[in-house]
Formats: C-alpha cells, structure tokens, sequence
C-alpha cells in the first residue's frame, strides 16, 4: 500500500535550482578534458565540437540524475520514514521502532538517529506503562480507603450500636481516613519533586539531633511491638541540608523498619563521619527483601511483601530516592530473606 503523502511536504527531494546546479558542475568539470580532445583533432573541430558538447550535456544530464536518485534513495527515503515514525510517536503509538538501513553494521549519522530514535520510543513506552500503572495503583489505593469510611459510617448510623461499637468504627474511619490523606500528601510531594518544583532551603544544622528525634517520634509504634532500638552508634555530625526534606527519608526509612521488624526485634541506626562524609545506616531484623524485591523496592506502588500492604502506600522509598536525588546524596540498600534490611545514606558534612 501506498503512503500518503503529508501534506506538510512542500518541497520535493531534489528542487529545480539544485538539479541545475548539479547539472552545471558535472558539465564544467568534464569540459576541460572533451576541450584538451577538440584540440588534438583541429582539423575536425567543427564536427567534433557538436559530438563532444551533445555528449557532454548527456553525460551531465545523466550525472544529475543519478544523483537526485542517490539523494532520493541513500538520504531522503530513511528520512522520511524516520519522519512516518515520529508522526505515528506524535499520535501516541509508541511501537513504532526503525528498522537499521546498513547491512555492515556500521554506523553513519542516519543509522545514529535511528538507534536513538529507538531508544527513545521504548522510554517512552516505558513511561506509558508506568504512567497507566500509576493510574490504576493511585485508584484503587484511594478506592480502599474510601470503601472502609463508607461502610463504616453507614453502620455507624445503626441506633442499636454500643457507645464502644460505635468508638471503634469511629476510630476505624478516623484510620481510613489519615491513610488517604497520607497517600494524597505523598503523590502532591512527588508530583513536586518530579517537576522540580520543590526548592530545598539549605541550613546548617546537627544531623544526630535529628535523628534522635525521628527516632523518639515513633516510639509509640516501636514500643508497641517491643522493638529494641539501639542508636548508641551516633557520632556528632553537622550537615548544611533543607532538614525537612532529611527528615522525609529517615521517618521514611525508621517507619519501613518497623513496619518489617516482628515482636521483640531489633533496629540500629548509626551515624558515622568519614573524611567530608556523613554515613547514616538504618539495620533492622526484619523479614528482609530477595533480589528482585530490592531491585524495585524504591519503585513507586511497589511493595514485595503484600502482607504488609495495609500498612503503607509504596510511596514512601520512591520519595526518599527523589530526595537523596535532589540533595546530591548517595544511597544503597543491603537485604536478605530472613536476615533483615540495611538502608545507608553518604552525605557530605560540614568539617
């Protein structure tokens, strides 16, 4: 089947003026060597000059040609499928991918523009897919939430309800309630950090301090579960951070370690200084990740351990890893099945 023609196309492959350009050069190049021929041949120059110039016009004509078709064919036609490519990317069909012109592998600027033509529309099939992903991931965790307010406020409603029936239910929906706040907050946080709409405000400040602090935050829910938290390991480090933005990540990282850690458990955190660098590590005795949990685990929506998965929205290591991005900071992750988590943050500090 034919292509059509896009109507934006209002020049042909090979115009009128650079045929004759083509056309001249190809003609002056060859005259000097039909002239030196005329000459050796004086007494028939009047006849020889008709047969030369009629051949010289064919032969220039003909070169012209040949290089239109060259043009046409080594140059215009990749581009122009490279064109029918980006218009079908531009309607959102992000298949499309480009066949390789050369049969050497080498590579010339057209075989270049190719592969990373390629490369672009697999990112952006990717991020389509992530894109739908977080459609369906940001519905139904708004939707669950959502289900437990509606069904619990319309029990509540029942007259035959005890005052502690209807405390729980209350307290039930007060619970639903903060998670789908908390979800929001977190996706307008990302959403921020993402399009760098979010400056940091850098000031000096104590980095031990405030992970005591983060620490003394949660000690309600550490204690519940009667987890020992060892932070002996804190060595006096000033760092010069938007400390708000710090204190995401180790709310993030110390809620995560509870959230994993069983009864009677153990976290540490340690916070040491090397050189210019604060190293910060949060150890748990959890339940640990396998390979591919890790590989993910700061994925937006992602969680390894679904039995866990009310507990959390799988935002919280996707806005820690835009964080340590932004900040400049380093960060690894160190887990096995049944041996526990390991997060380490490397952060420059103030001498």
């Amino acid at each position: 089947m034919k292509k059509k023609k896009d109507s934006r196309i209002t020049a042909s492959t090979i115009s009128l003026k650079e045929f004759f350009v083509i056309f001249l050069i190809i003609f002056f190049a060859c005259s000097n060597y039909h002239i030196i021929y005329i000459r050796r041949w004086e007494t028939q120059a009047d006849k020889q000059m008709i047969v030369v110039l009629t051949l010289l016009l064919t032969v220039s004509l003909i070169g012209a040609l040949l290089v239109g078709i060259f043009k046409r064919v080594y140059f215009d036609r990749p581009i122009r499928t490279i064109a029918d490519a980006a218009k079908r990317v531009t309607e959102g069909d992000f298949s499309v991918r480009i066949p390789s012109y050369r049969k050497d592998s080498k590579k010339d600027y057209i075989e270049v523009l190719i592969e990373d033509f390629n490369k672009m529309t697999e990112q952006l099939t990717t991020i389509e897919t992530l894109k739908t992903d977080f459609v369906v991931n940001v519905s139904h965790e708004i939707k669950a939430p959502l289900s437990v307010i509606q069904s619990y406020a319309t029990a509540i409603q029942d007259d035959s309800l005890s005052t502690e029936e209807r405390r729980e239910y209350g307290k039930t929906i007060v619970e639903a309630s903060k998670k789908m706040t908390e979800l929001i907050t977190n996706i307008l946080k990302l959403n921020k950090l993402e399009k760098q709409e979010f400056f940091p405000v850098s000031e000096p400040y104590a980095l031990d301090e405030q992970l005591r602090e983060c620490v003394l935050n949660f000690e309600e829910l550490w204690g519940k579960k009667n987890i020992t938290m060892v932070g002996d390991d804190i060595e006096e480090v000033a760092v010069n951070y938007d400390s708000a933005l710090l204190e995401l990540v180790w709310n993030n990282f110390i809620s995560n370690a509870i959230k994993f850690t069983d009864e009677d458990g153990t976290i540490s955190i340690t916070l040491k200084k090397e050189n210019n660098s604060a190293i910060v590590s949060i150890k748990d005795t959890g339940c640990g990740m396998n390979e591919e949990t890790v590989a993910h685990v700061f994925d937006r929506f992602y969680q390894g351990d679904t039995s866990h998965s009310t507990e959390g929205n799988g935002l919280g290591l996707a806005l820690v890893k835009k964080v340590i991005n932004l900040i400049g900071g380093k960060m690894s992750v160190e887990s096995h099945v049944n041996e526990g988590t390991t997060f380490t943050v490397k952060l420059n500090c103030i001498p």
